[in-house]
């Protein structure tokens, strides 16, 4: 035993002491004296739970409202924003290094000990982005697992798509873990999803893509996604994040849909922060809430979990980079139960990210988040951050939170 995690408590409400050896849960007992050799940490009665994980960021991005403003706040002007401001050198390597550093230890501190990131591939910036992540990333050698998909801007397709498409196979030499990309803004979305595709089977790598990002309900990108993964028997992790028009279909369609989408296999990720930010600004009446199709999805058995997508960036201005708020979104916007909600930001997004599942038991990773609450439910609703985070058995993160009330003698 390297590390005793002593006095936690468990969902049901019982007190016990984790062993952990090797970075894995060796034995959960209940509580009790701890031997005098081992190196204890008391953990105060806190819940332990299994840590939380990103399943899509933009660390290339992050922290960046205050150097690039967002004039009308949607999808559009974001890009538009965004672009505008790199063709004028805004960013520096160093700069996008030390804000992706300090995205990354926010998350860290709130309890993600896993996080996949999305980052630009093309334009007239090649894979630079993508070398500065990976210096970032470079910091957090042992405390979070860091993935970075290859974001390829548009188009991919035709003559015009040329250097995009040099630039996403630079970005796989140069150790891009994942193909992504947004086919809906390319002018063959088809041909876009099956460059994407022959891209990462020969590298032999998963794809992770911005799909149907749009209330537009002509906009299915999802179901050309699915047809294309299982005619070719597509061997590697597919995920498709947004996924918004599906939400904007008939109950029938969507359940058409998404029986193609769990019989391809593929993760799909809401994001309700950026979402409901960015989508239904054309809709002052009864105003749509931006997120896909949860119940018709889960009915069919489809993987799905959550993401936050933006934090403090073109694309949304606020977000504290914690995942309980984004669980707290699925509560609200979502529909979801709590403990149901507290899965898909933890061992659902793991899962999603080709991570294993975390039981506070025997033989599963020691990932987890103790955190001063009650229960799942009490910590998305109060998000306290009296928080302990633990990867691979060894503790990488703590927070305490101190609250006074001063009356009057």
């Amino acid at each position: 035993m390297d590390r005793l995690l002593h006095n936690g408590r468990l969902a049901d409400g019982n007190l016990v002491d984790i062993e952990i050896t090797d970075g894995l849960i060796n034995a959960v007992r209940d509580a009790s004296a701890a031997p005098a050799d081992t190196v204890v940490d008391d953990l105060r009665g806190w819940l332990v739970l299994p840590a939380l994980a990103e399943p899509h960021a933009h660390l290339d991005k992050a922290l960046t409202a205050e150097l690039v403003p967002n004039p009308r706040g949607d999808l559009d002007s974001g890009y538009e924003a965004w672009t505008t401001a790199m063709q004028a050198g805004k960013f520096t390597h160093q700069g996008m290094v030390a804000r992706a550093i300090q995205a990354i230890e926010l998350l860290l501190v709130h309890g993600v000990t896993a996080i996949r990131s999305h980052v630009n591939v093309g334009g007239d910036f090649g894979i630079g982005n993508v070398l500065a992540m990976q210096e970032a990333r470079a910091h957090f050698a042992g405390l979070v697992d860091i993935q970075l998909v290859a974001l390829t801007l548009t188009p991919t397709t035709g003559t015009a798509g040329s250097a995009n498409r040099a630039a996403l196979a630079e970005a796989i030499e140069a150790g891009a873990d994942l193909v992504g990309g947004s086919p809906n803004f390319d002018p063959d979305p088809a041909g876009f999803i099956r460059n994407a595709l022959d891209a990462a089977t020969d590298a032999g790598i998963g794809v992770d893509l911005h799909i149907d990002e749009t209330l537009d309900p002509s906009s299915l990108d999802v179901r050309e996604l699915a047809r294309q993964v299982i005619e070719r028997c597509f061997e590697h992790g597919v995920a498709a994040s947004h996924c918004v028009s599906l939400g904007m279909q008939t109950p029938q369609t969507q359940s058409e849909v998404a029986s193609e989408i769990a019989e391809a296999g593929i993760t799909v990720f809401p994001l309700p922060q950026t979402n409901l930010y960015l989508q239904g600004r054309d809709h002052p009446s009864g105003t749509p809430r931006g997120l896909t199709a949860l119940r018709a999805l889960r009915d069919a058995g489809v993987a799905v979990a959550a993401g936050a997508d933006n934090v403090q960036d073109i694309y949304n201005e606020v977000g504290r980079s914690d995942p309980l708020e984004t669980a707290a979104l699925l509560v609200m916007a979502g529909h979801q139960f709590p403990d149901d909600a507290y899965r898909m930001v933890s061992n659902d997004a793991r899962e999603g990210i080709g991570l294993p599942r975390i039981d506070i038991a025997a033989g599963a990773p020691a990932d987890l988040l103790v955190i001063d609450a009650a229960s799942r439910r009490e910590a998305i609703a109060d998000a306290p951050m009296s928080r302990r985070v633990y990867h691979r058995g060894k503790l990488v993160a703590s927070a305490d939170q101190r609250t006074q009330v001063l009356r009057p003698d």
